[in-house]
């Protein structure tokens, strides 16, 4: 049967992943380790994992290309929270003979955030708490939802829920995606329209697309110039769908009139980076999937599947396409 030594569960930032999963179920000779920072040295990397045959890893914060997994020769097992995991090169986790699991997750808490950050660039939330927390009161005027216009660009699972939000908000709804049909659009309560169309006419453009060649920096110079100027652009999907640098001179220019963003080219962000300094922005440190009932449904399944590999039937396996 196969045996495994010492799993590492990696980028636990908050520190949780111990006390939220049934890890006393597994067997005592397995030892644990956390480590709560990320590492993006190649060598460095190599040099803290090569020990372990065993790692959870948390969604993307840590990627494993080929250059990584060739140098892990002791890894038997990658279990990666959540359902899939582009940042994991399973051609040559394969090749090597690593098995590599998925695990569930709970809900649709991206459209949370989706909507906080709609809601704190409308209304300039965190501004206006900093203004009173400072002795001031009412320091700028914030934008209505009802009657604006909402465009989706993605309607799938996410991108749908966001739409049926926008609709209660008493908004008009938009849709576009490359396969969208005008059916499809309004099943989620939303009309069918082109791409520069939605951009043109939208006062909340906000992006639920999987990131791929196809889709990358699919929002560049030319589709933020035409968007309103009173207009703002959400991202909670992932960072290289908005070409950063043509996002960032749109602000600085007043071309449009903010972005709420959860999501970047570089995660974490380091210091001084330069969307940090861009005005009327709210930025969050990718939290759309950060919730309690989410992490827990992760370490459970990151205990299944242990348990699984162990008993020679690994579950929720992933696979090159």
């Amino acid at each position: 049967m196969p045996s495994l030594s010492r799993l590492a569960i990696l980028d636990d930032y908050q520190g949780v992943a111990l006390t939220l999963g049934p890890w006393d179920r597994l067997p005592k000779g397995l030892a644990i380790e956390v480590f709560r920072d990320t590492i993006t040295d190649l060598e460095a990397l190599v040099a803290r994992l090569a020990p372990f045959d065993a790692l959870l890893i948390m969604r993307e914060r840590t990627p494993f290309p080929k250059a990584l997994l060739d140098r892990l020769p002791n890894l038997k097992l990658l279990i990666t929270t959540g359902a899939r995991n582009r940042s994991v090169d399973l051609a040559a986790a394969t090749a090597r003979g690593i098995t590599v699991c998925g695990t569930p997750g709970v809900g649709n808490s991206t459209v949370d955030i989706t909507w906080g950050l709609i809601l704190s660039v409308l209304r300039h939330i965190p501004e206006q708490e900093a203004a009173l927390r400072a002795g001031r009161w009412q320091v700028k005027l914030g934008t209505g939802l009802e009657g604006k216009t909402l465009g989706v660009i993605g309607l799938g699972n996410l991108g749908s829920r966001v739409a049926k939000v926008g609709a209660a908000f008493g908004m008009k709804v938009l849709g576009w995606s490359q396969n969208l049909t005008a059916e499809k659009a309004a099943a989620a309560g939303a009309s069918l329209a082109t791409k520069d169309a939605l951009l043109e006419q939208s006062d909340v453009v906000t992006l639920h697309v999987v990131l791929s060649d196809r889709s990358r920096g699919m929002i560049g110079a030319a589709e933020l110039a035409l968007m309103k100027r009173s207009a703002i652009i959400v991202n909670t999907s992932r960072g290289p769908l908005i070409d950063q640098a043509a996002l960032i001179a749109a602000l600085q220019e007043g071309r449009i009139a903010g972005a709420g963003l959860d999501v970047y080219d570089q995660e974490p962000l380091p210091a001084g980076h330069p969307i940090l300094s861009a005005p009327n922005t709210v930025l969050t440190p990718h939290l759309g999937y950060v919730t309690e009932e989410n992490y827990r449904a992760y370490f459970q399944g990151a205990v299944e599947a242990v348990e699984a590999f162990l008993a020679g039937a690994p579950i929720r396996e992933l696979r090159a396409d």
